[in-house]
């Protein structure tokens, strides 16, 4: 009885601690917020780094926690992109950004999405691509965020 207790107990503070997350903000406008990312962009000779998806998914849980957690990817995307989150969620989908994004969610979530610094679509990334096994690979991560620098496109 003590174990089923127990166990009880531990699903149900693993599901409070997964329904806090809150990585997309589904009340942010995202138009807005793109807009801001292309200006600072375009004044830091960055590209926007557009990551769609919503707190409801465990892969876009997983891959904000996956490039936050290493040191490295961190430092690429702080150098090279600036980085706005989208939410895709039943509060608010934003189609109509997604629409002008070229409809980056037939890709499934997360999915990512490249700007350059005048705000033009150059690359949309399904992010099963960069899964390894149960998770993100950190090489395919790493190739992808370099591959699409401002420098690596000169």
């Amino acid at each position: 009885m003590k174990r089923l207790l127990l166990l009880n107990l531990l699903i149900l503070l693993g599901l409070m601690a997964y329904a806090q997350v809150n990585i997309y903000n589904p009340n942010a406008d995202a138009k807005a917020e793109i807009a801001a990312a292309i200006n600072k962009a375009k004044q830091e000779n960055k590209h926007v780094f557009i990551q769609i998806g919503g707190n409801w998914c465990p892969w876009c849980v997983k891959l904000h926690n996956f490039m936050n957690a290493d040191s490295t990817i961190s430092e690429i995307l702080t150098k090279n992109y600036v980085v706005v989150k989208v939410n895709y969620s039943k509060e608010n989908k934003n189609l109509d950004v997604l629409e002008k994004l070229e409809k980056p969610q037939r890709f499934g979530f997360p999915v990512l999405v490249i700007l350059n610094s005048n705000g033009n679509r150059i690359h949309t990334q399904d992010s099963g691509l960069l899964e390894s096994g149960d998770g993100y690979d950190r090489r395919k991560v790493l190739n992808f965020l370099k591959n699409w620098t401002p420098e690596a496109l000169k």
